[in-house]
């Protein structure tokens, strides 16, 4: 079941949700709107491997904006900080950046429960296009847990996100054993 409005303002005030800084106009009906943050990253090397840290060059977005290219994966980051302790939030990109040809995430969509950090976006696009910091982004929208939770994303000692950071945060596939 999705949270509408309402059940999302009773997370925020129960503290099983939260969104720093939290904007009342950015809540909709059954979402919650997020903003680019001035960071992106790029991978240095054109040829990744799963097995091995790929390291990143940072970007910052000015005033200007930044004009993404085809064919080039791009890390962003959410300015928005969010915690979710009794719901599982899934990040989406908002239709108005899909009908740019903006893509916000490759695969990972959804959070865990007890994820604590900003969210790192995996961008592409279709055609060269001009982003800004602090644009609409994506939209948040939480989904009830049912049962009891065991294993909290932010309590798992093998968690690989969750040092704090305003940053976008590359693969770290290569802490994996395979």
């Amino acid at each position: 079941m999705i949270l509408s409005d309402n059940k999302i303002r009773e997370g925020l005030a129960s503290g099983d949700i939260v969104i720093k800084p939290f904007r009342e106009e950015c809540l909709g009906t059954n979402s919650y709107d997020v903003h680019l943050g001035k960071y992106l990253a790029v991978y240095k090397d054109r040829t990744l491997d799963a097995r091995k840290h790929n390291k990143i060059e940072e970007l910052e977005i000015g005033p200007e904006g930044f004009v993404l290219q085809p064919g080039t994966l791009y890390l962003g980051v959410t300015e928005e900080y969010t915690e979710t302790h009794n719901a599982v939030p899934f990040l989406e990109g908002k239709s108005s950046i899909g009908r740019l040809g903006i893509d916000i995430h490759a695969t990972a969509g959804k959070g865990d429960v007890g994820f604590c950090n900003t969210w790192t976006l995996e961008i592409s696009c279709i055609q060269p296009v001009r982003i800004y910091a602090s644009m609409p982004i994506g939209q948040l929208i939480y989904f009830a847990v049912e049962g009891d939770i065991q294993n909290y994303y932010n309590k798992k000692s093998n968690a690989k996100y969750n040092e704090l950071t305003i940053r976008p945060v590359e693969s770290m596939m290569w802490k994996n054993k395979f």
